[in-house]
């Protein structure tokens, strides 16, 4: 009897025999002080040496401001700029003038007039869509330095709900067409060590051995996603800067023997051959003008990641290397085009046969990394893509890591893993870059086509009317010939591109349409309405506690008043009684390291409102934290003492059990709803289900939460009465 513990004190210490996960004493880890005393030290310096430029005239000045405002330059990402904004467009090269000379009938009828018209065409594309358009104009108009078609709708929506129309469109293309660049670019890559000498034998007899090789690459290539897009890029810009480089040197090697090519520049050749009869291609030619700009995209939508700055500093020399390697690639064209001994070769590829036999080992190991470090340009920019569509609510929540220490580096799992299974798939549906690529570049047209659509909008908007209206005019014409031109593929494999736009797209305009629906039948109650019931309910011994502690999680931005879903659970079937109800909404916030709460409390001390604020770079350790915040509440007298005198699994014996519940809404036989909206809603829980669950990303799931589910409260209809017999 002298043994036994008293009323109060706990019978059993679960402390010492568990290792739950607690908070610290100290706001931020060893590691993450080190980063900020890092980051302020960089800053110092940083402002030493630009107060130290500023002072010596009006150039430094200049290169203060610069270097303090949204067009900073550094070395480290400009080189990341490098790996993973420009790979799309650096293979260009590996096929562009391949598929001109496929369409033109062969080198035979490649001659001067054929020659200077496609250079011309490439040229003027490149100037206009991809300087102009994208950085030129495009480039400046961003949302919090966020790029891409999902940030462009964002300032433009206030204008007009039919602009998600093309966002959404846009947006699906892009997407699209992430799945298809890893797979064209790595596989035409991997091709191109079949024309090595050393190598032809090998490849003769395993017929699937570039396969095998193109998917091993694309496995490995997707799997170190998760490092980051920083480390990344970093490793590939350094290879990038010796691709462009090498584009540059072989082009301008050939350059050397026919300098005249440079009459291209003038636009009124390409103008003339494309409505030239000697033109055998016809309109289909802009087509394949259009591969020398397939990455013009990812410049507007990888801006994020690498910054404004970056991109202007690194774009003039991405050109003039892309320009020299086109006109090289020329010049060796006019003088061969005569020559008997190409007059037979299948599948000419002048990127290739412009260079020796030595070099050109070289330069199939560059395409090879250029073709894995195109692809990470388009990964990189559907992280970004889905990220925003999450926030404008067109795709599930899902989770999004931050390996680096910028916000706009970030990796997405599950989105990662749908692009990897997807291109794998296409890989084994096309078997080869010839088959691919009748696919590739389709989508994007559309994309192209939709960015304009908003950018002209938003210079309408901004006052600029008539630029508007010019530039409006201007690229329209050129993107619609891109796209009539490029429905040539359809048939040969473009429809595979529409089929899966048109998938992603109905994904996204069923998930805003289950959403508008949801968000008109959520409803909130004034305090003063629920408290006293609550209250009573809080009182009532005879009713057994449910859980000292209900935590709800809710994404419901409100604070000053009570969601009725959280109001009905607690009094759903068998009232859950508690000590205190909790309703726990989490946001990310654009700083990597902040931890901070905020409580309303109604006036109460059971029913608490939590938002609780974390750092894109912080582990989302809700139950650690919720364990906090009680204990914080119970020390200053919001929260009445809460004791539990028998093992937890948590291990707090100063706080009671806590039972963690997540509602999910399902539709009713009776809602008054319209097929469109009720198939929009039914795919919406079905791809929910999908994505994954919040209980995961929360680290839920080792204290079995309540998952609950709640009728959605649309307007339903009255069914006859029953007749009694």
């Amino acid at each position: 009897m002298a043994n036994e513990p008293n009323e109060g004190e706990p019978l059993f210490h679960a402390a010492t025999y568990t290792q739950a996960p607690k908070v610290s004493h100290k706001v931020l880890t060893k590691e993450e002080r080190q980063v900020l005393i890092k980051q302020h030290e960089e800053k110092q310096q940083e402002a030493a040496k630009l107060d130290q430029v500023a002072s010596k005239g009006p150039v430094g000045r200049w290169w203060s401001r610069l270097q303090s405002g949204p067009n900073r330059i550094t070395p480290a990402m400009a080189i990341v700029a490098l790996g993973v904004v420009y790979g799309d467009i650096g293979t260009s090269p590996l096929y562009t003038m391949q598929t001109f000379l496929n369409g033109q009938g062969g080198l035979a009828h490649a001659d001067r007039e054929a020659v200077l018209g496609v250079l011309s065409l490439v040229f003027w594309s490149i100037t206009l869509i991809t300087t102009v358009k994208y950085v030129l104009i495009a480039m400046r108009i961003d949302n919090k330095g966020e790029g891409g078609i999902f940030a462009l709708y964002s300032l433009v929506r206030k204008y007009g709900a039919w602009l998600a129309i093309p966002a959404m469109l846009g947006g699906a293309a892009f997407l699209a067409d992430s799945v298809l660049t890893p797979a064209v670019s790595i596989s035409s890559a991997v091709e191109g060590l079949e024309t090595l000498p050393a190598f032809e034998k090998l490849f003769t007899e395993n017929k699937q051995l570039t396969l095998m090789i193109t998917a091993a690459i694309i496995l490995m290539l997707f799997s170190v996603q998760s490092r980051g897009t920083e480390r990344i890029g970093k490793a590939f810009g350094s290879v990038v800067l010796v691709w462009f480089s090498f584009l540059a040197v072989v082009g301008l090697a050939n350059l050397s023997q026919y300098w005249s090519v440079f009459a291209a520049l003038n636009p009124v050749y390409g103008v003339r051959f494309l409505f030239s009869s000697h033109n055998a291609a016809g309109l289909a030619i802009m087509g394949t003008v259009f591969l020398s700009t397939t990455g013009a995209e990812a410049l507007y939508s990888d801006m994020g990641h690498v910054g404004r700055g970056n991109i202007y500093f690194t774009w003039p020399f991405i050109k003039i290397a892309l320009v020299l390697c086109y006109f090289g690639q020329g010049a060796w064209m006019l003088n061969h085009w005569d020559d008997s001994a190409y007059i037979r070769t299948h599948g000419l590829n002048p990127f290739f046969e412009m260079m020796t036999p030595s070099v050109r080992y070289v330069a199939v190991v560059l395409s090879v990394v250029a073709g894995v470090i195109a692809s990470q340009a388009l990964i990189t920019g559907a992280f970004t893509m889905v990220s925003e569509a999450t926030h404008l609510n067109w795709m599930p929540h899902l989770q999004v890591r931050y390996p680096a220490r910028t916000r706009g580096q970030l990796y997405i799992p599950v989105v990662n893993a749908v692009l990897c299974v997807s291109t794998l798939l296409v890989l084994a549906l096309f078997r080869d870059s010839e088959h691919i690529s009748a696919a590739y570049g389709l989508a994007l047209t559309i994309t192209m086509i939709t960015t304009t659509i908003l950018l002209a909008v938003y210079i309408w908007h901004s006052g600029r009317r008539i630029g508007a209206v010019v530039f409006t005019v201007l690229f329209l014409a050129i993107q619609f010939m891109f796209f009539f031109a490029s429905m040539a593929k359809f048939l040969h494999g473009g429809w595979f591109t529409m089929l899966l736009t048109f998938a992603i797209l109905l994904v996204m305009y069923t998930w805003n349409e289950g959403t508008k629906l949801e968000r008109a039948q959520r409803r909130h109650m004034q305090p003063a309405e629920c408290l006293p019931v609550l209250k009573r309910l809080h009182d009532d011994d005879t009713i057994p506690y449910f859980a000292d502690n209900i935590v709800y999680l809710t994404s419901d931005p409100e604070t000053k008043r009570i969601d009725t879903d959280i109001f009905f659970s607690i009094f759903a079937d068998h009232p859950k009684r508690a000590r205190a109800w909790w309703a726990v909404s989490v946001e990310t916030a654009d700083e990597p390291f902040t931890r901070e709460y905020s409580v309303e409390n109604f006036g109460t001390d059971y029913m608490f409102r939590v938002r609780i604020r974390l750092g894109f770079k912080v582990s989302q350790s809700i139950p650690a934290y919720i364990h906090q915040i009680m204990n914080d509440l119970s020390k200053s007298g919001d929260l009445p003492r809460q004791e539990s005198r028998y093992p937890k699994l948590d291990a707090d014996p100063n706080i009671g059990p806590i039972r963690y519940v997540l509602i999910h809404k399902a539709l009713m036989p009776e809602s008054k709803v319209s097929q469109r909206g009720a198939i929009s809603l039914e795919v919406k829980y079905a791809i929910r289900h999908f994505a994954g669950s919040p209980v995961k990303w929360f680290g839920l799931a080792p204290y079995n939460p309540l998952i609950e589910i709640q009728p959605l409260f649309l307007a339903t209809q009255r069914p006859p009465r029953l007749k009694r017999v």
